[in-house]
């Protein structure tokens, strides 16, 4: 018997899982360790598991039950320690020691090397058409301007799980962050909002905000020009327990909101704005979008995709600036925007 650490990729189906697991099962494995992580494209399902089988064994079997890039790398028992206690170990470890911050990093993702990077804007990501990293066993996590740490690691690539996991490590070992002002948000143009988070007391303000919305305005938010918010929809925007929302008032009236929308696939959000029509392209959107992604990003979440009509440009131009990877779908009027969060979020302002 030996550890192997496997990975495979799968697409996000119900009962792929228990496939997989009654596969390694099949060879005479035990399953001592499990991790599901969202990725560009599918779940990624990694397992600590003690076998007899070979590695090749192990990936024709996994290939066979629907797993898509099976990877398997020798593991030791000492990988068996509990995920969540290694990496509180390892926070406490990097608040007395900062500067060692490479070096616990690497330790955090089990990097083969772990490096400072300097220059211009390193840890911007890049993506294809495909909205792949160039090498996906290289990941470049930011943590300043003009200053990243680049890591390795062969036979595993990364992870947008990972992605975040660094970015969050990072944190610990910057300044505090400043406390975002209680007062109005000054836009471009000299306006004044007021970002609040949504709560039961803007039922009225929210539907007349729909109301106020051109047919066009609603349409590229619902799919649908829906002429009314139903209740049933801002009480879901209001329950903390599946999403977070802001709205942004002036003189009285909610001129835009944006929220942060739970889904079950683990790791991954959904974002979406309404903004009304004579304060579109005034700013206000991408301000809500940053600090929504920043939410995102304080809550855990590895990546975030939001649904737009193919003629949305606004839309389009906004996820963009985000770091926002394209694709269409089965339908040809609705493209999909996917965000990896914890790249996006620690990147060099």
């Amino acid at each position: 018997m030996g550890f192997l650490r496997v990975r495979t990729t799968v697409d996000e189906r119900p009962g792929r899982l228990a496939a997989l697991a009654a596969a390694l099962a099949e060879k005479g494995g035990n399953i001592l360790g499990l991790s599901v992580q969202p990725d560009t494209d599918g779940t990624v399902d990694e397992f600590v598991t003690e076998i007899p089988a070979s590695p090749d064994v192990v990936r024709e079997a996994l290939e066979a039950a629907g797993g898509r890039r099976v990877q398997v790398v020798p593991a030791t028992a000492h990988e068996l320690t509990d995920e969540p206690t290694r990496a509180l170990l390892l926070a406490a470890r990097l608040r007395a020691m900062p500067w060692r911050l490479p070096e616990i990093l690497g330790e955090l993702l089990r990097a083969d090397d772990s490096r400072w990077v300097y220059g211009a804007e390193p840890g911007r990501p890049r993506s294809d058409a495909e909205g792949e990293l160039p090498d996906p066993t290289l990941l470049v996590v930011p943590v300043a301007a003009r200053r990243a740490i680049r890591l390795r690691r062969s036979g595993l690539p990364f992870t947008l799980t990972e992605a975040a996991r660094a970015a969050a490590l990072v944190r610990l070992a910057q300044p505090p962050a400043e406390v975002a002002p209680d007062g109005p948000l000054r836009l471009a143009d000299g306006a004044e909002v007021l970002i609040r988070p949504l709560t039961s007391l803007y039922r009225e303000a929210l539907r007349d905000l729909h109301e106020r919305c051109s047919p066009e305005t609603r349409r590229f938010r619902y799919f649908t020009a829906m002429p009314t918010l139903p209740p049933r929809v801002f009480d879901r925007l209001c329950d903390r327990s599946r999403g977070h929302s802001l709205v942004a008032g002036h003189d009285g009236q909610v001129v835009a909101v944006a929220s942060l929308m739970f889904t079950p696939d683990p790791g991954i959000a959904e974002i979406a704005f309404l903004v009304e029509d004579r304060w579109q392209g005034r700013g206000i959107g991408t301000a809500m979008a940053r600090m929504i992604m920043q939410e995102a990003r304080d809550l855990g979440f590895a990546e975030v995709r939001a649904s737009l009509l193919s003629d949305n440009a606004r839309m389009r131009r906004l996820l963009t600036s985000l770091g926002a990877t394209l694709t269409h779908t089965d339908d040809p009027g609705v493209i999909e925007a996917r965000i990896a969060v914890g790249v996006m979020a620690a990147s060099p302002s």
